[in-house]
């Protein structure tokens, strides 16, 4: 029996889901044979990306699930969100009104795979590690308010914050803040390769050929202890080199489970019950996708250029061409289901028009058409990113005021020349750290930003981030944060385009399987069983 599964999104994070895949989320598989989960993922170790899988390195949401499985963290997102709850802490809490030193108290008995214990020194050892790391690739910047981490005994840590933030739990429980043990990670270089040392509920083997990985192979670590119940002894996870391949190969009983990057032609043919051995499980997501500037290239450093870009772009008609019901269109950096959310670019542009932004144009004496090249990546954001392209292109040089050109890199090279700032124009995506409203905004505007971009609002930076920090109440925060997104819709330092849906895709046996992702769109591996298909 084929049928989807709905998630219902709540104000912050996404309420526990209300109906259930295949058999019970507490079955489970004491044996036997490994699930094996596909992925389009690519993993590989070159001198551009020497540690995908190192913590103070790793920064994509396909390393990351790579670790949520094996590096274990003081807190965690409760299956179908939320807030954060202690994971490899037994309690934590801010100490002071001002939501600036955040403690905790380790579980008793907490054990690194190799049976070592762990410590609150090694927590404090792996915070600093990735601060003084600080790879450009990396995730120090959700760490960078730290000020100094403070030890007590072996079981108590405390965090001093430079500035109030109410977020700081979310982050703890992101594998930027994974514990790793300082007998087999240097405190001053990444680990390369792809071996991974942790106290998570797996450990992980990865088979290797000319330096890209092969297969994952997760077995669970008996001496993990933690809030987390891992259903099955043994998972596989295989990358393959594009959608169809993985789809031909659940069809075919290879894998058990294929997760992303589903193509919009799968998801159709799913969703319709065409395969009674399938089912496909859809849940609300929170991925975005937007084009981003170099603000200072000479191309885009007058802002009427980008505000016309955006007074142009469709974004109904590019989530519908392209992606179908999978995506929908996007106007603003923070998503419609989180809290603070307002659609500043459709508020400030209203529908598409080529009159409108001609004025714009002629109004900041720019000559057209405006020759531009829109970079994008062709092999981390799933097939459909270069037909997405193709709309984008068309869209803007139809109106006669832009020429336009389209070229695609792969990741490594692409991310690589981005940062370097080689790109005028650009296209990335976005899965979050955690569901929160700062989390769409602090990554691609505050100091040290993701993006490397030079764009720099005060504003921004010194008033509004800070102020929705020290709010506890994420409504309360609201405020400020809407008017972060009124001042990206005005700048554009960047254009979002849209949000995606997530979908699972699985054999009729696997239990589990609508726990499989959180709403950031992380996998949960633990939560998979083997059952009894329908």
């Amino acid at each position: 029996m084929n049928r989807k599964t709905l998630v219902l999104p709540a104000l912050i994070g996404l309420l526990a889901p209300v109906l259930a895949a295949c058999g019970g989320s507490d079955s489970g598989n004491d044996g036997g044979d490994a699930i094996v989960v596909g992925t389009t993922d690519m993993f590989s170790a070159s001198s551009q990306a020497p540690a995908p899988f190192d913590p103070a390195y790793a920064y994509d949401a396909g390393s990351w699930n790579i670790l949520r499985q094996t590096v274990q963290t003081l807190m965690t997102l409760p299956r179908g969100g939320g807030q954060p709850e202690p994971e490899a802490a037994e309690r934590c809490s801010f100490t002071d009104e001002r939501s600036q030193r955040y403690e905790c108290t380790l579980r008793k008995g907490l054990k690194f795979s190799d049976d070592s214990d762990v410590t609150a020194s090694d927590v404090k050892f792996s915070i600093e590690r990735v601060l003084k790391i600080r790879d450009k690739n990396g995730p120090s910047n959700l760490l960078a308010n730290v000020d100094t981490v403070e030890v007590e005994g072996d079981r108590t840590v405390a965090f001093h914050l430079k500035s109030p933030d109410a977020t700081f739990p979310h982050k703890l429980a992101t594998p930027a803040a994974g514990i790793v043990d300082p007998d087999v990670y240097d405190k001053a270089k990444l680990r390369s390769g792809f071996q991974v040392d942790g106290s998570g509920p797996y450990t992980v083997e990865a088979e290797v050929k000319d330096n890209e990985l092969v297969k994952a192979v997760f077995t669970q670590n008996p001496h993990y202890k933690g809030n987390l119940k891992p259903k099955s002894k043994k998972i596989e996870m295989r990358p393959f080199a594009d959608a169809d391949a993985m789809g031909k190969a659940l069809k075919k009983g290879d894998i058990d489970l294929m997760t992303r990057t589903m193509t919009p032609k799968q998801i159709e043919q799913l969703g319709t019950g065409s395969d009674d051995k399938i089912d496909l499980v859809e849940m609300p997501g929170l991925e975005i996708r937007y084009l981003a500037f170099t603000t200072d290239a000479p191309s885009v450093k007058n802002k009427a250029v980008r505000q016309a870009m955006a007074q142009l772009v469709d974004r109904g008609e590019l989530a519908a061409e392209v992606y179908g019901s999978a995506a929908e269109p996007l106007q603003s950096l923070v998503p419609s289901t989180v809290t603070g959310h307002t659609n500043s670019f459709s508020n400030k542009y209203g529908e598409p028009s080529k009159t409108k932004a001609a004025n714009l144009l002629q109004k900041a004496g720019i000559d057209t058409p405006v020759e531009l090249t829109l970079h994008y990546t062709t092999d981390h954001y799933g097939a459909a990113t270069k037909q997405e392209f193709e709309v984008l292109q068309k869209q803007l040089n139809d109106s006669g005021l832009f020429d336009v050109s389209i070229k695609g890199a792969k990741w490594d090279k692409f991310r690589a020349a981005q940062l370097e700032g080689e790109y005028d124009v650009f296209g990335m995506g976005w899965f979050p750290d955690f569901p929160d409203a700062d989390n769409f905004i602090a990554p691609f505007l505050d100091k040290d930003n993701f993006l490397a971009s030079p764009y720099e609002n005060r504003t921004v930076r010194e008033q509004l981030i800070p102020a929705s920090r020290r709010e506890a109440d994420r409504l309360a925060a609201s405020k400020d944060i809407e008017r972060v997104q009124d001042l990206v819709a005005e700048d554009v330092p960047v254009l979002p385009l849209w949000q995606g849906k997530q979908y699972v895709a699985a054999r009729d046996d696997i239990t589990g399987v609508e726990w499989a992702l959180n709403s950031s769109s992380n996998l949960q591996l633990w939560e998979l069983g083997r059952g009894v298909g329908e």
